[in-house]
């Protein structure tokens, strides 16, 4: 192919690479299946790699083409990023209404309201139709340039549509923010890994916006909805809804729970309305934005220098308390993570009772200076964790000090430490007993090794007993060991005992998942068990062969290599080998086909011919993968009797769903 004809076919590509992006991230009405996608891509990035002279910066290739960064660089906005004047009560909102009448008599006001985001403000600039920076709000005139991190979210047009298109120079404005589900998918995966999860999705977005790496936003669930253009009035635009339209056209995605309200009384039926509503909206909402339509009015009624007098935030009820701190407790998980927990005063929140609260890591206690003693505003926004917002400082007991970080491990007193780039502190002793009775609880689980009557009381005394070292002495226990201990009599030692040799038949992807392997969770278990088969074969993989694995990335496959290349770790293995533990996948053919590779499944309710997990293994056997959300890239949603709202998420993202006899046709099938 020459020049010419390469020239032609990549602008072809790029713009059926934005149609597909458009109708997938935008609409959640995909037209083609994800190999076809992903074809046009990989044509597209073959023939920029022949003709790199051919490469622009909107390019779909380059959306996470970005340098890292040092630091980020400050930017002016156009026009300030005012904040809002809020109201808490419809009262309130007369009273917002009364001021508008009063600074404009005689005039009639229109409205459009729609859902105040809990996210991250940013200012979007395009010359010509083109995506040129992106910023923070930052104090409001001046914020910091994020544009190749803003780059990576998928439904953020690189080139305009329509009539902004033509425009020299806009700026438009939108809330960037991760949405719950992929919030909760996050945090899953994090927790699974032994790192540092985050305390509601608003943060979690706020963080991986100004990570110094795009690669690892790319790697966040990011999404954002657009509001706003300004100087929209100078434009020929004359009302706020034509500017919603016009960036509907542009591209851009615009939040479908905005709508006109053409009196104050709509208005407070519509902010009602979204309160009680609130927590299926699938992302966090604190409140709603309720703006004059009229744009001639907006500018007549101006600003003052700290919001626009022709625009309200109504406030949802807080659902926050204060309480006090009684005691900062540091906890050792399974992977040596030391975990500062905050035992609270107990205190009704949102229907549950309070009692602790992550403080997730040393940088979080210093930088909200929580002290033992303090009263603390906490919050628990929808089905979302409790967590800190702030320290109460006008209660702070007089001589309270500030709380000091262990520098040894409270359990084992082993020196602690501080990996680099890393947010908490490890116990690097494997020998530690708060990691062996974590490591124990976690090996013993349902969803690994499901040992029953393993408990917690039962696990504390052996290993203060010294009767239980590492997972394979579980194996050597006796009936006469386990009467010594107590509240533990002859028929429930023999029922652990029968529990115990039991579980030496699981299979690999249990025994994977029971071995705590720093990032290797159920799903991650399940995968290199069905990839691998054995063990022994798994053992010898080495970081090349385990990237090369769908959903296996490289910080999992050094995690995997480091893990096996630890010599106590090999001698565990060989001992539970000896024990007679099954140490390889049940059904596993080297050769076999697996039709379902690439696909994505998730299943909901219950199935009545086999269990979750008995579709779950499967699935994965023949290649495919279950996850816990649905999300645009879902091929197939499982819905049983007494399904749950992931069927209805299935619906409006447009995924196919199966009932469980289709579902078995299909596994049968192949």
């Amino acid at each position: 192919m020459n020049r010419a004809d390469a020239a032609q076919r990549t602008a072809e590509l790029r713009e059926a690479i934005r149609h597909h992006d458009y109708a997938y991230y935008v609409e959640a009405r995909p037209e083609v299946a994800d190999v076809e996608y992903d074809a046009l891509v990989q044509e597209l990035r073959d023939l920029e790699q022949t003709f790199p002279e051919l490469v622009t910066p909107d390019s779909p290739t380059q959306r996470v083409a970005g340098q890292p960064v040092d630091a980020f660089r400050p930017v002016e906005h156009k026009v300030a990023m005012l904040s809002l004047d809020n109201a808490t009560t419809p009262e309130h909102l007369r009273e917002f209404e009364a001021r508008l009448s009063r600074a404009r008599p005689g005039a009639e006001f229109r409205y459009v309201c729609e859902p105040k985001i809990d996210g991250l403000g940013v200012a979007l600039l395009y010359r010509q139709g083109r995506f040129v920076r992106g910023a923070t709000r930052g104090d409001g005139r001046v914020g910091e340039e994020i544009t190749q991190n803003l780059r990576t979210i998928r439904s953020l047009p690189m080139t305009l549509r329509g009539r902004l298109a033509a425009v020299p120079e806009v700026e438009v404005r939108g809330e960037v923010f991760m949405p719950r589900a992929e919030f909760e998918k996050l945090n899953r995966s994090l927790e699974e890994a032994g790192e540092t999860t985050f305390a509601n999705p608003r943060n979690a977005a706020a963080g991986a916006v100004r990570q110094k790496d795009p690669a690892t936003t790319a790697r966040r669930p990011l999404d954002i909805f657009l509001y706003h253009v300004s100087e929209a009035r100078e434009l020929g635009f004359t009302t706020y809804g034509e500017t919603l339209e016009a960036l509907r056209e542009a591209g851009f995605k615009v939040n479908p729970r905005t709508e006109p309200c053409p009196t104050l009384d709509a208005v407070v039926a519509y902010c009602e309305r979204l309160e009680a509503e609130r927590d299926a909206l699938g992302y966090d909402a604190d409140g709603a934005v309720i703006k004059v339509d009229a744009l001639e009015q907006q500018w007549r009624l101006g600003s003052t220098m700290h919001h626009p007098r022709w625009a309200i935030a109504f406030k949802f009820a807080a659902r926050q308390a204060t309480t006090v701190v009684q005691s900062i407790d540091v906890h050792v998980g399974k992977t040596g993570t030391l975990t500062p927990v905050a035992k609270l005063e107990p205190v009704e929140l949102a229907g549950v009772t309070i009692r602790n609260v992550s403080l997730h890591n040393e940088d979080e206690i210093r930088r909200k200076d929580i002290r033992i003693g303090d009263t603390v505003l906490i919050e628990r926004a929808g089905d979302v964790i409790p967590y800190v917002v702030q320290v109460v400082a006008a209660k702070r007991p007089p001589g309270s000090e500030a709380f000091t970080f262990p520098e040894r491990c409270p359990v084992c007193k082993h020196t602690a430490v501080r990996i680099p780039g890393e947010a908490y502190w490890r116990c690097p002793n494997s020998a530690c007993p708060a990691q062996l009775k974590e490591r124990l609880r976690h090996f013993g689980s349902r969803r690994a090794m499901d040992i029953e009557h393993l408990g917690e009381a039962v696990i504390e005394q052996l290993v203060e007993r010294r009767l239980v070292g590492n997972f394979a002495d579980l194996y050597r226990l006796t009936v006469g060991d386990l009467v010594e201990l107590e509240r533990l009599a002859e028929k429930s030692a023999h029922n652990l005992v029968a529990a115990i040799e039991g579980s030496k038949h699981r299979g690999l992807a249990p025994l994977l998942n029971a071995l705590g392997i720093r990032m290797v969770g159920e799903r991650v278990a399940g995968v290199l068990a069905n990839h691998f088969g054995s063990l022994a074969r798994l053992q010898e993989a080495s970081v090349t062969e385990l990237t090369e694995i769908r959903g296996i990335g490289e910080e999992i496959a050094e995690s995997v290599r480091k893990f096996f290349d630890d010599e106590s770790n090999a001698e565990v293995i060989r001992q539970l080998a000896t024990a007679g533990l099954t140490m390889s996948q049940p059904g596993f053919q080297a050769d076999a086909p697996r039709p379902l590779a690439g696909q994505t499944f998730v299943l909901t309710g219950t199935l009545q011919s086999l269990t979750r997990d008995a579709a779950r293994e499967l699935i994965e056997r023949l290649g495919g993968r279950v996850t816990s959300s649905v999300s645009r890239k879902t091929s197939y949603v499982v819905v049983g009797e007494a399904a749950g709202s992931k069927a209805d998420d299935a619906r409006r993202l447009g995924v196919a769903i199966l009932d469980e006899p289709r579902l078995l046709e299909l596994l049968q099938r192949r």
